[in-house]
């Protein structure tokens, strides 16, 4: 029997980067929140990469800051070298990434936590969850048998669910790291009705930093000019590392096929889906067996110790091989392994059971984040977790949920993926995911998302006004450039002639010149003595503003084309759509599984032909019409 310890509005299960955000978003709006982990040590653990941000999941990182999450605050307070990735394309796809430090993260985002009022932190195992006479959440219960009454509760369970390591021959239940897995609670949610299925992800060794020989690598320098992901933070940012890159050759690739059958990936001894877009070694030399090299990347995991990261080099081959092989590399030739490579398998839900608003559709009051929906990557997670941590505190205080449409954000096209979609491999971000990618661009994150963290009480009245400061700033400024006519000159004319675009030989506008592509707002500074100090946010919104005009304009119209769509309700989880004549049986199934909100959504799911979203449009207005007879 268990024992009464409490209540709760919300209970967050797992500590990791969606669990920290779903708590701290919950207990800011009001929720009294309790968050549960298996070891406070583990929380906002990175068991792969110390990194945040990347391309893609750096516009997640700035829209989370954005709403007022709280993973742009302490990436900025403790990375250690930050770069803007792919500025020699256009903005849509520049995303900021930075390495941080991994014990720094953990103790700042830890306490961070716990310094947050109507939030409390508990060491323990959640093994059940149960339902009341109506079917939804009412009580939680540990490992030691302390039972707490709650109202809603986000599973935010990460790769802990039955997880077992890989390693070679060798393989054990454990989490990441080797954590304690947990296995009481997975059984417990079969019971209550969700779907589980298994994936499996991995992370590459753990080298000792006196091992390598730097001469032989290259060099990676972090940027000169720093740009923040949070726009709370303020003062000088510097880089605190260098990173490397290495290669390696054939020799390594020989190594690693000549013990493909020791690999539990190919022996058949996993049974997990595993990541598409960040294969292992194993699988990149046999997937791209073309390939004479493979890049991998030397990161250092923090500056108090001397651990280093091989990014690029996951692998689950065992723990002689993978020293064999790193061996082979250049300026890792003596190197010493202090974590070996492994592969975790895990069980999570198919996220077709959800709502949008991360709620399940068949559990009131249970709401899943992160890893346990299906997805890879901190980022990810952070950004369900805190749209789930949101949408539950809104419930229980009878207030509208958020639903982020794919217009609005990459947390939008993320969650409609997933609630819409599903996946069949665990789900990354990239910029290509998004049709509307030219309007979501990290710059202008907190345009999109500020007013609705404002509204909803995640954003505070200064931000606000740092918002506003910034977009009548960028307004005066295309004003301004409207009226500016710079004359033809010797210098001007060099400088279009060098940038490979056509001299002038009367006045033309600076917003003119500017439209051009190969001219940039700072090139026109020296002929434009009037030119104010702007801040450095604005010149580039104006930048942007000018050159993407036309294309701009072009997406906004498919966006309001699509919210036409989504204002289009579609009938509850009790309909049967095999009352609607002329749909097709495998869209009559598909739609019977994930019962879409409105005609938007509907027209996303796979299986569900265009032909079969003009029969439901015709079907739907058929029936407002009999309704208002």
């Amino acid at each position: 029997m268990g024992y009464y310890l409490g209540e709760y509005d919300v209970a967050v299960i797992g500590a990791g980067h969606a669990g920290c955000e779903a708590a701290l978003a919950a207990a800011r709006l009001g929720a009294k929140t309790a968050l549960f982990t298996i070891s406070l040590d583990g929380i906002a653990n990175m068991p792969c990469n110390p990194s945040i941000g990347g391309t893609a999941k750096g516009h997640i990182v700035k829209e989370i800051d954005a709403l007022g999450g709280e993973m742009g605050r302490v990436a900025d307070a403790t990375f250690l070298q930050s770069r803007m990735l792919n500025l020699g394309k256009g903005p849509a796809v520049h995303s900021l990434r930075v390495q941080a430090d991994r014990t720094a993260y953990h103790a700042w985002m830890k306490h961070v936590l716990e310094e947050q009022s109507g939030l409390e932190i508990k060491q323990g195992e959640v093994v059940d969850i149960r339902l009341d006479e109506t079917g939804a959440v009412s009580e939680i219960e540990t490992a030691l048998g302390a039972v707490y009454k709650v109202r809603a509760a986000i599973l935010a369970s990460g790769t802990y669910l039955n997880g077992k390591i890989h390693v070679g021959e060798a393989s054990y239940t454990a989490g990441p790291d080797g954590s304690i897995a947990a296995t009481g609670l997975p059984g417990n949610l079969v019971r209550i009705g969700v779907e589980l299925r298994r994936f499996k992800t991995g992370t590459p060794a753990r080298v000792h930093r006196r091992s390598i020989d730097f001469s032989k690598l290259e060099r990676q320098e972090g940027d000169e000019n720093i740009i923040p992901f949070s726009a709370d933070t303020e003062g000088e940012l510097k880089n605190k590392v260098a990173c490397y890159i290495a290669y390696t050759n054939e020799q390594t690739h020989k190594v690693i096929l000549d013990n493909l059958h020791r690999s539990p990936l190919y022996s058949g001894r996993i049974e997990g889906i595993g990541p598409r877009y960040c294969p292992s070694i194993e699988d990149k030399i046999v997937r791209f067996s073309d390939k004479p090299r493979h890049q991998l990347f030397i990161e250092p995991m923090g500056l108090d110790t001397d651990e280093m990261y091989l990014q690029g080099m996951s692998s689950s081959l065992p723990e002689d091989v993978q020293l064999a092989f790193l061996r082979t590399i250049k300026g890792l030739e003596r190197v010493e392994i202090m974590r070996n490579a492994y592969a975790i398998e895990y069980d999570c839900c198919d996220p077709t059971q959800l709502l949008p608003t991360l709620e399940f559709k068949k559990i009131p009051g249970l709401y899943g984040a992160g890893q346990f929906n299906g997805t890879s990557g901190y980022e990810e997670a952070a950004g369900q977790g805190l749209v789930a941590g949101i949408n539950a505190a809104r419930k229980l205080a009878g207030k509208e949920p958020v639903i982020l449409d794919r217009a609005s954000s990459y947390i939008g096209t993320l969650i409609d993926d997933l609630v819409t979609k599903g996946c069949m491999d665990p789900y990354r971000m990239m910029t290509s995911r998004s049709e509307y990618r030219l309007l979501l661009r990290q710059d202008n994150a907190d345009e999109r998302l500020t007013p609705l963290g404002y509204k909803i009480g995640l954003i505070g009245k200064d931000r606000m006004e740092k918002l506003q400061r910034k977009l009548d700033g960028t307004e005066e400024e295309l004003r301004r450039l409207e009226k500016v006519v710079l004359p033809p000159s010797e210098a001007l004319n060099s400088l279009l002639v060098s940038r490979e675009t056509s001299p002038v030989t009367t006045g033309v506008r600076a917003i003119d010149l500017l439209k051009r592509p190969q001219i940039g707002y700072g090139d026109l500074a020296a002929f434009d003595p009037e030119r104010p100090e702007v801040p450095h946010e604005v010149a580039e919104q104006v930048e942007i503003r000018l050159k993407y005009e036309g294309y701009i304009r072009r997406q906004l119209q498919q966006v309001e084309q699509m919210r036409k769509l989504e204002t289009r309700r579609l009938p509850g989880q009790e309909f049967d759509y095999h009352t609607v004549t002329g749909l097709r049986l495998e869209a009559v199934e598909k739609l019977n599984k994930i019962h879409p909100l409105n005609i938007g959504q509907a027209s996303r799911i796979s299986g569900v032909s265009p032909a079969d979203v003009t029969v439901l449009t015709i079907w739907l207005e058929g029936e407002r019409r009999s309704r208002h007879e």
